[in-house]
């Protein structure tokens, strides 16, 4: 799958938020801030009480001011102190002064709004502070109930607790050189900066070019290669960096259809994605690849989405183990409109034969590749594979094949093209015995057992 130039990650987790202007929420459980303003006044505080209305209207009403909303961080927001009591305890006495009588007048009604506007305002402040101490957190302010903390519960194999634990393994790696920049993606196999991915991810910064990871953390570090299999699509390279996370590897033999299947990477530059499906199917042949280096992948294929810049990221279990390297994905034929983006139709090389590629690389820079030693007919349209040439001295001449001859099963498994037979082959080491079913050019059947050699990896 070869990665377009990225689309650059924002670094702002929410930039419709930060566009609109949004502010960030006061924390409702603060306590108020020193000077702060208490939302009620102390008992026995003067108010400030607004005009009466004109005579000329005694059925006037007067409103009071609105209200200002208040500011994030004051008292508002907090809780109350309780309120004050003047006067001492509450059990003295006051002095009582007896004053001369008044001239009598008509009754008028502001020092009744004036006491209910006092009382109204003292009550307030008591039946806030009751309900803050009583809920143990709101505040006046806070009308709507919330609770705090997770509202889902979520099982240790959750695809959150799963996507929480693998992703800071998985890395972004941007490369580029003189052929051109591109995205992909990676992940620590081992702890001392060991880091697995596809060999086309890298491919741009070979003949003088960079790598540069990029961890979830936000950490960017520049990488070396240690070694690359173009046979298997697979690069190892290294960051120096010591007590990273690493993955734990699945066993990608033990994999059914149907089990889920949960991929990491940064498609389209996207860093941190995470897409969840199933496996849809298990030993895909695939081949992929380009410049003259031709990938052939036994693959499990998957239904979760996978687009480019996930090459080289992870595809685990529900365990969080892997059993896949997200590698290519199947996208619409140009009659269809061209499409590239994902259409579940998703490609990951197997964990057990990445492993043993990458242990290679790792120890000698250089992966070998099993081979039988024919050539294949591009015109013969099967079932199974015509034989166009025998390399001399090699494993198949060894063995008695012959040109013409068409291999029709490898270890009893039918064969139908040429890709299958290729992805068959690469399913070994070099060193195995293989059985073929082969036909001859008489019609005649027979059984033929071949060694397998080696061709020694770049």
């Amino acid at each position: 799958m070869s990665d377009v130039t990225p689309v650059p990650a924002s670094d702002d987790p929410n930039p419709a938020a930060s566009a609109a202007g949004a502010v960030p929420a006061a924390n409702p459980f603060a306590a108020p801030a020193d000077g702060a303003p208490d939302l009620a006044p102390p008992v026995g505080a003067p108010v400030d009480l607004p005009a009466p209305p004109a005579a000329t209207d005694p059925y006037a009403v007067v409103s009071p001011a609105p209200l200002a909303q208040p500011a994030a961080g004051s008292a508002a927001y907090g809780e109350l102190p309780p309120p004050s009591v003047p006067g001492g305890p509450v059990d003295a006495a006051p002095m009582v002064t007896a004053l001369p009588p008044k001239p009598r007048r008509a009754p008028s009604m502001w020092p009744i709004v004036a006491v209910a506007l006092i009382v109204g305002l003292v009550a307030g402040g008591l039946s806030g502070y009751v309900v803050s101490k009583a809920a143990g957190s709101h505040s006046v302010a806070d009308s709507l109930g919330q609770i705090a903390g997770d509202t889902s519960p979520r099982p240790s194999n959750s695809i959150a607790a799963i996507a929480k634990a693998v992703s800071p393994s998985v890395v972004t790696i941007d490369a580029s050189g003189q052929s051109g920049a591109g995205t992909g993606s990676g992940f620590v196999i081992r702890s001392d900066g060991y880091i697995l991915t596809n060999n086309h991810v890298v491919e741009p910064s070979l003949g003088g070019g960079t790598l540069t990871v990029k961890f979830v953390s936000g950490q960017s570090m520049q990488a070396t290669i240690v070694g690359r299999s173009p046979s298997y699509d697979l690069a190892v390279i290294k960051v120096n960096q010591v007590n990273l996370p690493a993955v734990v590897l699945g066993d990608s033999a033990a994999v059914q259809v149907g089990d889920a299947a949960i991929a990491f990477g940064a498609p389209l530059g996207l860093s941190g994605t995470v897409t969840a499906g199933i496996i849809s199917a298990i030993n895909r042949p695939v081949s992929a690849g380009g410049n003259g280096e031709y990938s052939y992948i036994n693959a499990l294929q998957t239904d979760a989405a996978i687009n480019p810049g996930n090459s080289g990221g992870p595809l685990v279990d529900s365990r969080g183990r892997v059993i896949g390297i997200d590698s290519s994905i199947a996208t619409l034929g140009s009659s269809t409109g061209g499409q590239t983006g994902s259409i579940g139709l998703g490609f990951a090389i197997p964990i057990n034969t990445a492993k043993r590629i990458a242990d290679e690389l790792i120890k000698t820079g250089k992966a070998a590749t099993p081979i039988i030693g024919i050539g294949l007919s591009q015109t013969y349209n099967g079932p199974g594979v015509e034989i166009a040439n025998v390399t001399p001295g090699g494993p198949g001449a060894k063995a008695g094949l012959k040109q013409g001859d068409v291999v029709t099963a490898i270890d009893g498994k039918p064969v139908a093209d040429a890709s299958s037979f290729i992805v068959a082959i690469r399913e070994h080491v070099p060193g195995d015995t293989v059985t073929l079913t082969v036909q001859d050019v008489s019609g005649s059947t027979k059984q033929v057992k071949v060694t397998l050699g080696t061709m020694q990896g770049t």
